[in-house]
Formats: C-alpha cells, sequence, structure tokens
C-alpha cells in the first residue's frame, strides 16, 4: 500500500495514467481533442486492447463513454497494464483531467474502490499574451 499525496492510503494497482495521441485522427474521422473537452471528471471510460497493433503489442486504447477512442496509454505503462488485462483482471477506469498535451484518466486493477482524486480547479490556462484567446484550446 502507498499514500497518496491526498494522506489516503491507495493501491499500488491503482494510479493515474497519461493518455498520449490526442493530435492523432481516428479511423471514423471523430477528433479525439474534441471528445476529450466533451469528458467529464469521474465519466467512465474502457480500455481496450489492440494485441495485433504493429506499433506496439501492447497498446491499450482509451476509448470515452460515448465510445470514441481518446489515445493509448503510454507504451511504459501498458507494457505492464497489458498483462492484468489479458489475464482477465477486473479494472475500473474513469476521466481525471484534460491536460495540454495528454488526458489524464485513474484506474484500479484486480478489484476494490477507486478514488479519483478531486477535480483541479487551480490550473488556469491564459493564453491571451501569446497572441491567442483564454481558453485552452490545446493546440
Amino acid at each position: 500500500m502507498f499514500f497518496s499525496p491526498f494522506g489516503r492510503l491507495t493501491s499500488p494497482r491503482e494510479m493515474s495514467l497519461a493518455v498520449v495521441g490526442l493530435d492523432h485522427a481516428n479511423r471514423d474521422r471523430s477528433n479525439r481533442r474534441f471528445e476529450m473537452a466533451l469528458c467529464t471528471h469521474g465519466e467512465p471510460i474502457r480500455l481496450v486492447r489492440e494485441p495485433k497493433n504493429k506499433a506496439d503489442e501492447n497498446a491499450i486504447a482509451v476509448v470515452s463513454a460515448r465510445g470514441i477512442q481518446l489515445g493509448y496509454i503510454t507504451s511504459l505503462r501498458a507494457a505492464l497494464i497489458a498483462r492484468w488485462l489479458d489475464a482477465g483482471e477486473a479494472y475500473d477506469a474513469v476521466f481525471q483531467d484534460a491536460g495540454h498535451s495528454a488526458a489524464i484518466i485513474r484506474a484500479r486493477f484486480g478489484g476494490g474502490s477507486l478514488w479519483l482524486p478531486p477535480e483541479r480547479d487551480d490550473v488556469i490556462w491564459d493564453r491571451s499574451e501569446e497572441g491567442g484567446d483564454s481558453f485552452d484550446w490545446g493546440c
């Protein structure tokens, strides 16, 4: 067991994970960044193994509650998590946060209750001084 930054006891199989590949197009032409913008804190997501993926045999796609792919778990984490998923371990996963270069999800493997850190309200994206508007469009 580990203590989270919030002083809460947590499992080594419970973690926040970066979802990368937001700028790549989905096969159905849906936009991953737009889908990330629609996701809400705590919304369920699915992890989908892609063992025949040419780039990485451990690839794990992250799919929103609306069935739109957001991207992939990073390859370093996917190498471990793919074994758990292939072994049929239960998991619970939710959307945690939208970042500039990656989405963040929270997942727990092997059963038990998933703990989701509180939504962050301290991040302010002000790009107005860079010649853009004050909204983080993720570009």
